[in-house]
């Protein structure tokens, strides 16, 4: 195990001993996604913005008819829970997809089952990029865009306010994730400034297709 690995667990484990939320262990080192997304960036966002929703998750659910929910029930019946939960719940479930769907392994490809799916509601790879990317540049102040499988089985993109997602109950276009972006300043900020096409450009270059490809195929069965 790496250090940064080490360290991750550690922190944990002194957090959320007895949570029912915690955070996975980065899979990555921090300037792992350099020079697309520098090490401070990365740094900052896992061990501040997303270990805070973390822990104010917890806090939010302790005494609460959410505190023995699974993140899957939360979110499905997130419309009945408070704001806080929501937010945080929301907030948790993001960032942990949002770092599995990048990896610093070079060339990695949809499978043929995701390349057909894309090809037959985008025409292409290309263009399904340009449509997220316009999407996302298209989202007003702080949120995530989405690559998701919809109620009939197609591919879709949205976008999502704060931290919502297409899981949540309270979502306009509800389905299942197979690949996000994190559209929040703090995702960006210090590298790019406000130049969030730029970010998302350069994204494309640390996508874990491999990752996004398994996230389809178990969409498609939970569909069936």
């Amino acid at each position: 195990m790496k250090k940064h690995q080490i360290l991750s667990v550690l922190l944990l484990l002194c957090m959320t001993m007895s949570a029912q939320f915690t955070q996975k262990p980065l899979p990555y080192a921090y300037n792992s996604l350099e020079p697309f997304i520098d090490a401070q960036t990365m740094e900052i966002h896992y061990s501040k913005h997303h270990a805070a929703y973390v822990k104010n998750l917890n806090a939010a659910i302790a005494g609460s008819s959410a505190e023995k929910m699974s993140m899957e029930q939360i979110l499905a019946g997130v419309s009945k829970l408070s704001p806080a939960i929501r937010n945080n719940a929301g907030g948790h479930y993001n960032h942990e997809f949002f770092w599995s769907v990048l990896t610093p392994e070079k060339n990695t490809k949809p499978s043929s089952d995701l390349q057909k799916a894309i090809q037959e509601s985008f025409t292409s790879l290309d263009a399904l990029k340009e449509k997220i990317n316009q999407a996302a540049i298209s989202r007003f102040g702080s949120g995530w865009v989405w690559l998701y499988v919809n109620q009939q089985g197609k591919l879709e993109i949205c976008t999502t306010p704060n931290q919502d997602n297409p899981l949540m109950d309270i979502a306009e276009n509800k389905g299942i994730p197979v690949f996000a972006i994190d559209v929040w300043e703090h995702a960006y900020y210090l590298k790019y400034q406000n130049k969030r096409p730029d970010y998302l450009n350069a994204i494309w270059n640390v996508v874990n297709w491999n990752q996004v490809s398994a996230n389809y195929a178990a969409a498609l069965k939970k569909k069936k």
